[in-house]
């Protein structure tokens, strides 16, 4: 494949890096985003999220003339679209941003254009998008290649998983399939390993589903082993001594953007079978509910034994480790419960993030000194280290102490 110029549509935790790494590579990318602030800032060689060397890329990337962003689709040979899918109070997914996006599209493709879909999606949405297109554009009709390849990057190291993981790409024909393909061997490393576009969309909500039914596990064992006064990390680490037995960590739930959403995507679409994947989201669900609880309890017993209301320090907001990243968090979720309900002064850290809209932030050596109550939510980086004063009441949701 000769060298395309690329579209790509959102410019946020995926579609930014991914923008990235291309230009990085010599093709040139317009990107293109609703958001006037994004557009300013890319095209100021600066970013707008946390990612272990992104700023220099985009800085060198936009230097270079090789990236570039926009508020509307600019004409290309390949489209990307990495928008959000989120779902709705009733857990039923949302496919509006996916639509909007390939709709903004649909005016400047032309034939021999290759249009692929990564944001993470119901079964269907590809081949509902390509009606879409073709309902609009006949002329189109097997003239251009339509497929779906989903991200498979791990936040914190975004730049490395982009290249060297493999990727799934499926299209809604052979021809889209093996198009798709020569257009990630530009800059992937990993091994691309042809589908459809179907499965690749079914893949991508298995792998996330599989990860959200094992941590439900070991939060479900974390809420047990607390009932019978059992360290669970140390249960844990003598449990993963047998051969075949690997229980991962368990926290104070799940949150980002893949393994909080995707399992309610196959829980919509199959009610009647999605058994398993349900309950695991209900269970993590409710470890945020727990955890709560257990800090609004363990508050209350304090007033009782002290005569006095404690401060509580609600240590981590991001979705995990060592990111900025709050989407779906449980940290966050469970931050705002006890803000609303504990009778005493909350302190809420989060090392990754400057400032917070609706929480005012406090210094994680300063919250550990002034609280009474300390609840680790998230185990970032800056935590365990801070040496453990026995006069205080940790809570450790997430293995700081373990």
């Amino acid at each position: 494949m000769t060298t395309p110029k690329v579209t790509t549509v959102g410019m946020g935790y995926i579609g930014l890096p991914t923008s990235a790494v291309m230009a990085g590579k010599g093709i040139r990318v317009n990107g293109c985003d609703v958001n006037p602030q994004v557009v300013e800032t890319i095209n100021a060689g600066n970013i707008h999220i946390v990612e272990p060397g992104l700023d220099e890329l985009v800085k060198n990337s936009v230097e270079a003339g090789h990236l570039k962003v926009y508020g509307e689709p600019q004409p290309a040979d390949v489209y990307l679209v990495v928008v959000p899918t989120p779902f709705n109070q009733d857990h039923q997914p949302d496919t509006s941003f996916v639509e909007a996006a390939t709709r903004s599209i649909i005016p400047i493709l032309k034939k021999g254009d290759l249009f692929i879909i990564e944001s993470t999606s119901p079964v269907l949405t590809t081949e509902k998008m390509a009606e879409i297109v073709f309902s609009e554009r006949t002329e189109l009709k097997e003239e251009i290649s339509i497929a779906y390849c989903p991200e498979r990057v791990l936040p914190g190291n975004v730049l490395y998983e982009l290249e060297h993981n493999d990727r799934v790409i499926g299209g809604i024909d052979e021809t889209s399939t093996q198009k798709a393909i020569e257009f990630y061997r530009l800059f992937v490393n990993g091994k691309l390993h042809p589908t459809n576009a179907r499965t690749a969309e079914m893949c991508k909500l298995t792998e996330n589903s599989s990860r959200d039914v094992q941590i439900a596990f070991a939060n479900e064992l974390s809420i047990i082993c607390d009932k019978a006064g059992i360290n669970v990390w140390e249960l844990i680490e003598l449990a993963n001594k047998h051969p075949r037995v690997n229980i991962l960590q368990p926290g104070c739930g799940v949150g980002g953007h893949c393994i909080a959403v995707d399992p309610w995507f196959l829980v919509s679409d199959y009610p009647e079978h999605a058994h398993v994947i349900r309950q695991a989201r209900e269970i993590n669900d409710y470890k945020a509910e727990w955890s709560v609880e257990k800090i609004l309890a363990t508050a209350r017993q304090f007033e009782i034994d002290h005569g006095r209301q404690p401060v509580i320090a609600c240590m981590g907001l991001a979705f995990k480790p060592n990111i900025d990243d709050l989407r779906e968090s449980p940290a966050k979720y469970i931050t705002s419960k006890v803000v609303a309900e504990a009778r005493g002064e909350v302190l809420i850290v989060e090392p990754n993030i400057h400032s917070h809209p609706s929480f005012t932030l406090t210094q994680y050596l300063q919250a550990y000194e002034k609280a009474d109550i300390i609840a680790w939510l998230v185990n970032h980086k800056e935590f365990p280290i801070i040496n453990k004063d026995e006069k205080k009441i940790e809570l450790d949701f997430c293995g700081v102490r373990k």
